[in-house]
């Protein structure tokens, strides 16, 4: 009566048939309807049920459906048969597929959010069970999308005839397939929307949903309503990084009791979370970091960094993207370094800190990527490419492009600059590897060759 434990992948992706096998005697039998570990190595998504629905029918030909629920499920027989129709509602190639099966207790199909499921019984006293990953209310039947399960476009064929099967009236006033507004996609949410790297991710990702501070607060990420979102890209922090010194609760609060909440609701609603580190988070002493360097922060800032990668790491559908000297529109250090070359300045730049550029658009890309190509969950490095530079090399770079002899820039330790300021120590060395993000498929580029920073 034993079968071995399957799980197939049907003709609408995310659609899984799975075999279980029925362990019996002259008592009766026995299956694990629902066993995480065995079923996820076997590929059917770890999709974190919360609520087991049981659902009987006395008579043959009872069909209910097609609904596309906005959740994942996991349908089974407990006893009888049924018919199974799934029809793919999302958005995409995909909409319109349609998938056939009869099931008896020896197997389950796994139902992703946004496809339409229905089901017709083929015994008296029939009883299937399915497991879902939200809490149903009568508000979340609003999110359902409906397809009129007798509609030719689909071309069902049905073991019992519809006209002779029980069907509900609101089954019965269901829109065709030429009628029904896919479902839509989880939703993308961007938080920091108003910072450089926040407006470069609108660029990139037009279809997110951007949130300044003001709209979403990273100290009070629970107040936001997060139903329906799927992936979360945290681009706020706090970080002043010589304040943080002194505002230490003030950083605190923001990047590791906010990063914190923001884990627990990714948590809570399967989203992909999406955290961006700092080099700051080595204490600079290896010249070049890899993402598996034991984090050393020097500074208070870089404490509350490393403290929120920690926590970001404890949930599985993470990607932490660790980046350095970032540059984006609006004031920077090559905007500042224009500045005063255009105004005759002559300034006094550190040039025993080594590191690359970081410009917003290929970190925003770089993102994109991750989440598009489906890369293996965990931390990146993500700069732009070419040799290390220090500060001072930055800048006499960028005097050059303004017309201005680079030797008006003064080139200093960081002792020397120091001297006098109030300032938290940096890392002498924030070159991270880009070997693992390459590996994932986005090869970063040098920075804009207007700059000329490979020439210094």
């Amino acid at each position: 009566m034993s079968s071995a434990l399957t799980v197939a992948q049907t003709a609408i992706p995310g659609l899984f048939l799975i075999d279980l096998p029925l362990h019996g005697d002259e008592r009766g039998w026995f299956k694990e309807n629902w066993q995480r570990a065995k079923m996820t190595s076997l590929g059917l998504p770890d999709f974190h049920p919360v609520q087991q629905n049981v659902a009987f029918n006395a008579e043959v030909g009872v069909t209910r459906g097609v609904h596309a629920e906005p959740w994942d499920k996991l349908v089974s027989v407990v006893s009888g048969r049924i018919f199974g129709a799934w029809v793919d509602l999302r958005e995409g190639d995909s909409f319109g597929h349609v998938v056939t099966l009869e099931l008896g207790p020896e197997k389950a199909v796994f139902v992703p959010r946004g496809v339409g499921n229905a089901y017709q019984t083929l015994e008296p006293g029939t009883t299937y069970s399915y497991l879902v990953n939200e809490h149903w209310s009568e508000s979340a039947r609003d999110s359902y999308t409906f397809l009129n399960a007798a509609d030719p476009a689909v071309g069902i064929t049905w073991p019992i005839p519809l006209e002779r099967s029980t069907r509900s009236a609101a089954d019965l006033g269901h829109p065709a397939l030429a009628d029904v507004t896919p479902f839509a996609p989880r939703r993308t949410v961007i938080l920091g929307g108003e910072g450089q790297l926040g407006r470069a991710l609108a660029r990139t990702i037009p279809s997110a949903e951007v949130f300044s501070r003001r709209e979403l607060d990273l100290t009070a990420p629970q107040d936001f309503d997060w139903s329906g979102v799927g992936t979360i890209i945290n681009a706020a922090a706090y970080t002043a990084v010589d304040a943080a010194e002194a505002e230490r609760a003030a950083a605190w609060a923001v990047n590791v009791t906010g990063v914190r909440k923001l884990v627990g609701i990714a948590r809570e609603h399967r989203a992909t979370l999406v955290h961006v580190s700092s080099d700051y988070v080595f204490d600079g002493t290896q010249e070049v970091h890899t993402e598996e360097e034991p984090l050393s922060p020097l500074s208070f800032y870089g404490v509350t960094k490393a403290a929120g990668d920690e926590l970001v790491a404890t949930w599985d559908r993470h990607y932490i993207v660790r980046t350095s000297w970032v540059i984006g529109d609006g004031k920077n250090f090559i905007t500042t370094m224009a500045s005063l070359a255009e105004r005759g300045i002559e300034p006094s730049v550190v040039d025993d800190q080594h590191g690359r550029l970081t410009f917003t658009d290929t970190l925003a890309e770089g993102i994109a990527h991750l989440l598009a190509s489906g890369a293996t969950f965990g931390t990146y490095n993500l700069t732009n490419s070419g040799p290390q530079m220090t500060w001072a090399e930055v800048a006499k770079a960028v005097f050059r492009e303004c017309g201005r002899a680079d030797g008006a820039v003064k080139p200093v330790t960081t002792a020397e600059y120091f001297l006098g300021r109030d300032m938290a120590p940096r890392p002498d060395h924030s070159t991270l590897d880009l070997g693992k993000i390459s590996a994932a498929g986005f090869v970063p580029p040098p920075p804009p060759a207007g700059l000329r920073i490979a020439e210094s």
